[in-house]
């Protein structure tokens, strides 16, 4: 289909210091942002360097600020976020910048091995397999926030991990949610330690960003409240003592 018009869109090149370039671009009915990025750098310049791999909204990795907010660019089309024919992207906030748009993910992973994101069960090959209730109130608290696929979108869109690099952040507090309701896991005291120091669960000021942009539509928000009604009942029972990650 033939361009009905042009954008100006305005892309940021190199590292944390580097500076915006501007590039004129097809407009195209349908078009997405990943779109306009992919013909900037086939078209344009093929040294703009960005992230992405299944283009219909499944990895995450395709996540940049656009126009300021956090997205998905493959999920996002030009007609809704256009403002006069005129895009900003820039890379997603809180992170290091690589180059461009690719930003290194290390630290917002580092944070889900530190809220003991990772499965620890107690049984062996040895054992039956372990049965679930699907509509046991653990199986369903879990369900609710377990489709997260760290694509980054609300960590780069929380202001306590801007304020606060230390701070866990949203996605992994809710990863630390599911399994705490995993009534398989056997770390829950270490993890809710893990989560209830200074940059865990009580940190969180309630803003919702990561609710309000969650491309999952997953609500870390109720998750990490969870979390602090988890976490200050162990205290009160006494189960915490020097679990305690400060």
């Amino acid at each position: 289909m033939a361009a009905s018009s042009t954008l100006a869109v305005s892309v940021w090149r190199g590292k944390e210091s580097g500076r915006f370039q501007t590039f004129e671009v097809p407009r195209h009915e349908s078009q997405t942002v990943l779109d306009v990025v992919t013909h900037i750098q086939r078209a344009l310049d093929s040294t703009l360097s960005y992230r992405f791999s299944c283009r219909v909204g499944m990895c995450g990795s395709c996540a940049m600020n656009v126009n300021g907010r956090a997205r998905w660019t493959c999920r996002t089309h030009v007609a809704e976020v256009a403002a006069g024919d005129r895009l900003e992207i820039t890379p997603l906030a809180n992170l290091p910048v690589i180059k461009d748009l690719v930003t290194d993910m290390t630290p917002f992973f580092d944070k889900w091995a530190k809220a003991r994101g990772r499965f620890q069960g107690g049984r062996t090959r040895g054992h039956d397999f372990a049965r679930v209730l699907p509509e046991s109130r653990e199986r369903r608290l879990a369900d609710a926030a377990i489709e997260c696929i760290g694509c980054g979108v609300c960590y780069s869109s929380c202001d306590v991990v801007t304020w606060n690099p230390d701070y866990l952040g949203p996605a992994a507090l809710n990863r630390a949610w599911t399994l705490l309701n995993d009534v398989r896991d056997t770390d829950n005291r270490a993890r809710l330690g893990a989560v209830a120091g200074d940059a865990g669960c009580h940190a969180c000021h309630t803003h919702m960003n990561c609710t309000e942009r969650c491309p999952m539509k997953l609500a870390p928000t109720a998750s990490i409240a969870g979390l602090k009604r988890a976490a200050a009942l162990a205290a009160l029972k006494g189960e915490l003592g020097d679990a305690v990650t400060k």
